[in-house]
This record gives structure tokens, C-alpha cells and sequence, in this order.
């Protein structure tokens, strides 16, 4: 795609001042780059040229055709302590290369880096510059792709308007220039051999003209004598792609010296791209690994509805040691869980990643919330010394619409009620995880339904502007006002809620990571529950299949009613063949119908292919068939089996 300066927007023209008009003609032959002048007529010293500040002076050499009524612009002038042209050419020489490098040096990543180039370059060096980049760009010590492919990156042109005129004015080029976009570099070509060279050469050879031909095409018209050079952009490793300065026919062709600015400039470009290159492959790997460590979607458990923010640090760091989680649990329950590392690094988010698969995997094992934290506790102490976290984990039961909630050195959650009222929950602070040898202590907390509850890292409430108990305060009350806007009967939207939240950040209150999780309690009636206790004995499947029937009657879901007693029964039999106590049976209608059967054997029963000789094993067939989902989950102890069947809309 081509690109245009953006220092000339509006089409600015850039005229020659009266005194610059009246140099002598041998000076705007000179066709060196220009150094800006002070009002009186003094040189700028020790600082950086136009090419630098993105305001482009016009170009030296920039005379009438044929070469009468040549005319210079912006050519400082003479030292009046004495030192002749070519002294006087070398100096600013050097004061253009230290500007120009120090514009390129700026950028940060690709885009940056050549456009550096070509806004130091256009038009105080050359009138018109294309840069080639190697597509696909080698990253690091990779080893290039085949063929060797150079891309047009970008393009920089300008024109004279006015030939005519006594004043010289100097707009964008609005066509695109006519190079060709893609070109593959033949082995044993030309082009190939000019970049093997690595040192810039001027466009007058005829290995140089068959050169610039095969990159830029054809049909791209060159200028003649010495007003082209191309420049190889060789890294630290190998050459990535190629620059090609041009220059009017009314203007002074390049000298000899011009080729050393060409080969620093070129030098400069490659060596920022190759820096770049390497920057963003380890920020796309911490970016992907930051988002690799976090769920990529939040479950939809029954009884609960979730949203979730997570933000770096910063755009140059966005890897660290913050994250939440929710895990679904048997009973229709659900573990909330957000923690914070200390610090935000890729050894931060290492750990994060170790502790979240550890929360996860005893969250399995459904632990109450401190056996939880116990074991974390231990785990960090096992990944070495100094591995400290918060933690908080709170379980959700949307039958009892009740919380447990363990804390290990996090920030309190902040439970928002329907009515309005935010509150700061009064959970026991505990020690942060790694610190070992402290008991975790759980409390259990009312969570009616229409309630929001809003888990955090200390970085949405602390910062070097204000304590973490003010940040939360004011966390109460954002979240209190929000709730006033939708007023007392009706919950605010999650997601704009969390929106909302973030938005209480100013400058300079992000000075860590901030993890955000949000769940609004919806809970299931008690009217949509059914509970029973069966004997482990041969007539528990009847009996569960005779309760099936009369809870679904009840529900009007009679036509569930054959599938049902189906699933059950195969259930229910598994059960009561390896229970030693009773096993339980619940019914739970929400959105869809969910029965689970519980015994308190360990085994987890597995789907497999029956042989026409066995007498079972065909029993989770059936379940699967039929089941729009099912799954099992051992428990401390035993073990919940349960299927979900569709209601109708």
C-alpha cells in the first residue's frame, strides 16, 4: 500500500525564503541535505533538522531544467570563521546523518522505524524513496523462507507543482507510485548480486540499472546519471530488504560522498527493524502466553451468570502473575476464583499458570474453599523460594443461595444487592499462599438471587495515588452509583458493569495488572428442586423412577417422562451395585433438566463397547445417546453422576 508524508496534510507548500532565493547558483548545485537556519541567517547547531522534527524543508539542487534559474532553499551559511564549501558540505553532512539516525532510532516497532526513514530522507536527501522489506520478515536466528521475496513496505514521493514560478513548492505526491509490489530476488541475478554487496551503489552502473529494473519493474520509469541509489538493508544476520533513493531530473545528482549517508541510513533502518522484528515476536509470545494462562471463555452454570475484564500493566509488559477462574462443580455449584502473583513477568506468569492448573485440579476434587488455599499454600512452597500470591476462593450454591468464601491475603470482595446497597464482605484477610504454616479459615455468607458479586486484583484499587482501602471505597461507591442508574428493581448488565468499573481508573493509576470477575447470583427456587435419598438396594430404581414421574408431572414435563426413567433407572442401578450408604437423587428444572445421582464410591463409571456376550455395560451408552450432556465427578466422598435433557421452549 502506498503511503504519503503525513507532515504535509492540508498541502502546506513550503516556499523559498527571499534570502535562500538569492544564494548563488554553484550552492544549489551542491544537492546536499539541508540544515534549518535560525531567523538571522545563523546555522542551527546541536540540534536536530527538519528530517528529524517531521517538518520537511525543501530539497537542495532544486533548479530550472536545463540548469537556468537554479535555486537554493535552506542552505545555511557560510561559517563567517572562514572554511570553504566542501567543509562547510561535510558538516552538515554529519548534522543531517545525526539527525536522521535519531528520528529512525525513535520508532519502536516496524511501521515506526520506516517511516522514520523515509521522513528523514524525502526531501532533504532524495525526492522520492521506496523501501523493501524480505516477506516473510526472519526473526532472530530463524532460518529463511524460500524464495527470497522483497515486499514494497512503503513509499514516499514528492513533486514540484510549479516549475514555472520563481518560488519552489513542494506538495505530496497523491499518485502511487508506479513500482512493482512483490519481487522475487533471482539467484544469480542481479539484484541479487547488488544486495550480496551489501554497500549502497549508485544507479548508473549497468548492474545497478538491471538491478533497480528487477526490483522495481518494468514499467517504472528511472531517472538517468547519478540520481538513484540503492542500498541493501542488511541485519544483524542477513539482508532483509533494500532502499532506493531517487532524485529529480532538476535537481543535483548524488556524489560520491552521498553513498556513506546512504550506507549509515541503511545501516541504522536494518539494524531498528531487526530490533523490532525480535520485539514483536516476544511481545505476540508474552501476549500469548498471558492469554493462554486465562480461560478463553467463561462457563454458563446453572443458577449464575458471569463476565470477566483482564488488563496489563502495560502495552510493553502484558505479561503477569494475575488471574480468575470458574470452574463448575456437582450440584449445580460453581468455584469463583481470582488471584494475583506478585509482580508482572513471564516468571509471574509462570507461577500463575502452576497455581491456576493446582485451583483447578483440587477444585475437581471438590475440597472445601480452605483445604483449597491449604494446598496452594503448599504448592507455591514446593516452586521455590519467595513465591507469593493472594488468592481468594469462594464457592457458589445456587440451591441454598448461600457462598463459602477463604481468603489468603486478597482484597475483600464487594457483594452489590439488588436493591442498590454495595457492601464490603467481611472475609478473614489470612496470609498470602508461599508463606506456609497458616490455617485458612472459611466463612459462609448469604448470596440472594439479583445479587452481584465482584471478585478483584489489588490493582483496579491501589496504586501510588491511594491506598487499597480507599481504592475500595471508591470501588463501593462506583459500584452503588451504577446501581442507582437502573434503578432498585432491576440489576445493572454485567458487562457494562465491569465497564463501568474499569472506567474509574485515571492517569496513572495503572501500576499493576488488574484481574476482574463478576458473578450475578441468580440461584434456582426452591420449587425447581427435587430431593430424595434411595436405599442402596434392588428396588431403588423403581422407587426412583415412580419420584421421577411425579416431580416431572408436577413440572409439566411429562413428555420427558419416558426418557427420564430410561436414564435414571440405567443411573440409579450403577449406583446402588457399588454403594455402601444411601444414595441420593436430585432434580434440578432451570433452562434445561438436570439429574444427579449420588453414591459414595470413589470409582467413576466409563463409557464402553459391550459385547454381544455381556450381560451390562450398555447402561452410559444409552445415556450418551439420549443425554444432551452428561459427566461424572468424584467428590471427597465419592462420587455425582449426572445428564441434562432439553425442555421445550
Amino acid at each position: 500500500m502506498t503511503e504519503h508524508p503525513t507532515s504535509h496534510e492540508g498541502r502546506q507548500p513550503l516556499a523559498a525564503r527571499p534570502q535562500e532565493r538569492a544564494r548563488p547558483r554553484q550552492e544549489a548545485a551542491a544537492g546536499l541535505p539541508d540544515v534549518p537556519a535560525q531567523p538571522g541567517g545563523a546555522a542551527v547547531s546541536g540540534t536536530e533538522s527538519p528530517a528529524a522534527s517531521g517538518v520537511p524543508p525543501a530539497p537542495l539542487g532544486a533548479g530550472a531544467p536545463g540548469g537556468s534559474g537554479a535555486v537554493a532553499v535552506a542552505v545555511s551559511p557560510q561559517p563567517s570563521g572562514g572554511g570553504g564549501p566542501s567543509v562547510r558540505r561535510e558538516g552538515e553532512r554529519l548534522r543531517f546523518v545525526g539527525a536522521a539516525t535519531r528520528r529512525i532510532a525513535r520508532g519502536i516497532d516496524l511501521d515506526e522505524i520506516v517511516l522514520g526513514l523515509c521522513r528523514a530522507t524525502v526531501p532533504t536527501f532524495s525526492d522520492e524513496i521506496l523501501v523493501y522489506l524480505r516477506d516473510p520478515l526472519p526473526v532472530g536466528d530463524e532460518r529463511p523462507v524460500a524464495p527470497f521475496v522483497l515486499r514494497l513496505r512503503r513509499t514516499d514521493r514528492l513533486r514540484l507543482t510549479d516549475p514555472e514560478s520563481e518560488e519552489l513548492v513542494f506538495v505530496p505526491e497523491p499518485d502511487p507510485t508506479p513500482a512493482a509490489e512483490l519481487c522475487e530476488v533471482r539467484s544469480g541475478g542481479a539484484l541479487a548480486e547488488v544486495l550480496r554487496g551489501v554497500r549502497p551503489v549508485f544507479g548508473d552502473s549497468a548492474a545497478a540499472r538491471e538491478a533497480l529494473t528487477e526490483l522495481l519493474g518494468t514499467d517504472r520509469p528511472l531517472p538517468g546519471g547519478l540520481r538513484a541509489i540503492l542500498a541493501p538493508l542488511r541485519g544483524r544476520r542477513r539482508v532483509i530488504g533494500a532502499a532506493v533513493f531517487l532524485r529529480r531530473p532538476e535537481r543535483a545528482g548524488f556524489e560520491p560522498n552521498d553513498l556513506l549517508v546512504a550506507a549509515q541510513l541503511a545501516t541504522h533502518t536494518a539494524l531498528g527493524i531487526d530490533k523490532a522484528v525480535l520485539y514483536g515476536r516476544e511481545a505476540y509470545i508474552a501476549d500469548e502466553l498471558q492469554r493462554t494462562m486465562l480461560p478463553d471463555s467463561l462457563p454458563q452454570p446453572t443458577g449464575v451468570r458471569l463476565a470477566s475484564r483482564y488488563l496489563p500493566a502495560a502495552e510493553t509488559a502484558r505479561v503477569g502473575g494475575d488471574w480468575y477462574d470458574a470452574i463448575p462443580l456437582p450440584g449445580s455449584r460453581v468455584a469463583l476464583v481470582v488471584g494475583d502473583v506478585m509482580g508482572h513477568s513471564m516468571t509471574s506468569a509462570a507461577i500463575m499458570g502452576q497455581l491456576r492448573t493446582t485451583a483447578q485440579t483440587l477444585a475437581g476434587l471438590d475440597l472445601p474453599p480452605q483445604e483449597v488455599l491449604h494446598h496452594l499454600d503448599e504448592q507455591a512452597q514446593r516452586l521455590g523460594e519467595n513465591r507469593m500470591a493472594t488468592c481468594l476462593y469462594a464457592v457458589y450454591d445456587p440451591v441454598s443461595h448461600r457462598i463459602t468464601v477463604a481468603n489468603a491475603g486478597h482484597p475483600p470482595p464487594i457483594l452489590l444487592h439488588l436493591g442498590g446497597r454495595a457492601e464490603v464482605l467481611r472475609v478473614p484477610p489470612g496470609a498470602p499462599i508461599g508463606v506456609g504454616g497458616v490455617d485458612f479459615e472459611a466463612v459462609e455468607l448469604d448470596a440472594p438471587a439479583g445479587a452481584t458479586l465482584l471478585l478483584y486484583t489489588d490493582g483496579l484499587v491501589e496504586s501510588r495515588l491511594r491506598d487499597v482501602w480507599t481504592g475500595i471505597e471508591q470501588l463501593r461507591e462506583r459500584l452503588a452509583a451504577t446501581a442507582q442508574l437502573t434503578g432498585p428493581d432491576h440489576s445493572p448488565p454485567l458487562e457494562a458493569l465491569c465497564d463501568d468499573v474499569l472506567d474509574m481508573l485515571g492517569p496513572g493509576d495503572r501500576d499493576d495488572d488488574i484481574a476482574l470477575l463478576a458473578a450475578r447470583f441468580d440461584g434456582i427456587a426452591p420449587s425447581d428442586v427435587a430431593y430424595w435419598f434411595l436405599d442402596p438396594e434392588d428396588a431403588a430404581p423403581g422407587r426412583a423412577r415412580r419420584l421421577a414421574r411425579r416431580a416431572l408431572a408436577r413440572w409439566d414435563l411429562e413428555e420427558l417422562t419416558d426418557s427420564v426413567e430410561l436414564l435414571i433407572s440405567e443411573v440409579v442401578t450403577n449406583a446402588v451395585r457399588y454403594a455402601e450408604r444411601p444414595v441420593t437423587l436430585r432434580l434440578l428444572r432451570t433452562d434445561v433438566l438436570r439429574c444427579e445421582v449420588g453414591d459414595d464410591s470413589p470409582q467413576l463409571p466409563r463409557q464402553r463397547r459391550a459385547r454381544d456376550t455381556d450381560e451390562g455395560g450398555r447402561g452410559l451408552f444409552l445415556v450418551n445417546r439420549l443425554a444432551r450432556r452428561w459427566g461424572a465427578t468424584r467428590l471427597s466422598g465419592g462420587k455425582v453422576v449426572w445428564f441434562e435433557l432439553a425442555t421445550r421452549t
